[in-house]
């Protein structure tokens, strides 16, 4: 069947998306199982949190080796297998320590799954729905995140953390079924000589195209670039997109979305939800759902208007509601009395907060994983993925490590318009450095690298 295929590209894509979403989100309804079960301490809830980012660093460091050398397609199941077991150790874990494990393992698998997966959608969709494909993975994300959330609602009373953490092997389960029967990336098997593998693999997943032009155009990128090492990866000559691909990981966590998403309890008690069941459901609807919802407008328009316009679009939108969010705390804490109830501050903040996280959804969080997965040549995408990749992920440890600190230091307000600013910061490196991608294909955004005159165009989008 004509297409059969791409979608199976899609649903590997959705179901990498699912495990990594599920289990940033699952991990809020489990800690006071967790807590009350080991009877840990305040620093040891902290790392059972956050050092699942931390080995989901170093699984991205790793992945883009990984994919180089043994594939997109098998990288992927290598990451399920590890999150499936990192979820079994999770659920069965006699202690803390044995715990710990278990998050270090979902997290390096996690992040692994997060340089394979966007990467072999990218490689193998074609450049007309290329965008739609990546935007996929935040879209599964958010779904993750969602149904997670969902199901700490439903598993929030009694002793179930341990159901909530194991639920998490099953996308694991699925992705490794999913993408046993397709190819891999036709690009990496020009890489790796397979000619008839790579045709093959086009003309599954577009049928009626012209597959031997397509191949003809990868077959003679590939002969004039080296195989990629780590040094061509930091090269002067990739300079521009390796930094165009970090800075953009790095401002889509300074932004501030994963602490709104850690610590969104706080928020919505000073916007009137002062139960934690009140607070449960203000969090998977607000967040969770709108996160959704939102980021299916990126999902249907990315590959229509195109990388750049909704960037810049999320970025204003995002800066705006996070100075409001900010100076509804600088009124809450002047006047701690109006924080009750459903007074007006409390409301603005709550509404705030919604179109921050629906800003996101539709630009930062998807667009900046397509992005990064475009830009690179394709002899060193699978290390240069993972450099940007990484980045991400620390910045997002950073973040939720140290955002309580900072709230310490410079109050809530101040903070919130520290996240403002970023916002600020990424909408002009938009605008300055970022090429448009839309519709072209991996091997003509590379050749925008060593033309100025097509790179100017294509940041003015006057091409």
């Amino acid at each position: 069947m004509p297409g059969v295929y791409l979608l199976g590209v899609g649903l590997v894509i959705m179901l990498a998306g699912l495990l990594f979403g599920y289990d940033q989100g699952v991990i809020s309804g489990a800690l006071d199982g967790i807590q009350k079960q080991f009877s840990v301490g305040t620093f040891l809830l902290e790392v059972i949190t956050s050092w699942v980012t931390l080995g989901a660093m170093a699984g991205a460091l790793v992945a883009g080796g990984l994919a180089d050398r043994m594939g997109r397609r098998w990288t992927i199941v290598f990451a399920a297998g590890l999150f499936v077991a990192g979820a079994l150790v999770e659920a069965l874990a006699p202690g803390s320590g044995i715990l710990v494990v278990g998050r270090l393992l979902v997290g390096f698998g996690v992040g692994v799954a997060s340089v394979a997966a966007p990467l072999y959608a990218a490689e193998l969709a074609p450049s007309r729905v290329r965008g739609r494909m990546v935007s996929l993975y935040q879209l599964a994300i958010t779904i993750g995140i969602f149904i997670a959330y969902f199901a700490d609602y439903l598993l929030i009373n009694g002793d179930k953390w341990r159901v909530m953490l194991g639920i998490s092997a099953i996308p694991g389960v699925l992705l490794v079924l999913a993408i046993l029967p397709l190819p891999d990336s036709p690009r990496w098997y020009v890489k790796e000589g397979r000619h008839d593998e790579a045709r093959a693999a086009l003309h599954k997943v577009e049928p009626f195209a012209d597959t031997d032009a397509e191949l003809a155009a990868i077959e003679d990128l590939n002969a004039k670039e080296a195989r990629g090492s780590w040094g061509e990866v930091f090269a002067t000559r990739w300079r521009r997109p390796l930094v165009i691909g970090i800075a953009l990981a790095v401002l889509q966590q300074f932004t501030g979305i994963n602490a709104i998403i850690y610590y969104a309890d706080k928020i919505f008690a000073a916007a009137g939800f002062s139960t934690p069941g009140g607070q449960s459901l203000a969090t998977l609807w607000a967040i969770g759902a709108v996160n959704v919802v939102a980021t299916f407008v990126a999902v249907a328009w990315v590959d229509r208007f195109g990388r750049r316009p909704l960037l810049l679009v999320g970025s204003v939108g995002m800066g705006v509601s996070l100075i409001v969010v900010g100076a509804m705390f600088e009124v809450l804490d002047r006047h701690p009395s109006h924080g009750g109830g459903t007074s007006t501050t409390g409301v603005v903040t709550l509404i705030a907060l919604v179109t921050f996280i629906a800003s996101f959804a539709f630009s930062l969080g998807p667009v900046v994983w397509t992005i990064i997965n475009e830009i690179y040549p394709s002899h060193m995408r699978g290390r240069a993925v993972a450099v940007a990749t990484a980045a991400n992920w620390f910045s997002a440890w950073l973040v939720s490590q140290f955002f309580l600190s900072l709230v310490g230091l410079i109050t809530e307000a101040g903070t919130f318009w520290l996240f403002a600013g970023f916002c600020a910061v990424t909408f002009f490196f938009v605008r300055r450095f970022v090429p448009e991608t839309k519709g072209k294909s991996l091997e003509e955004v590379e050749a925008l690298w060593g033309d100025r005159s097509a790179m100017r165009a294509a940041i003015a989008g006057t091409e």
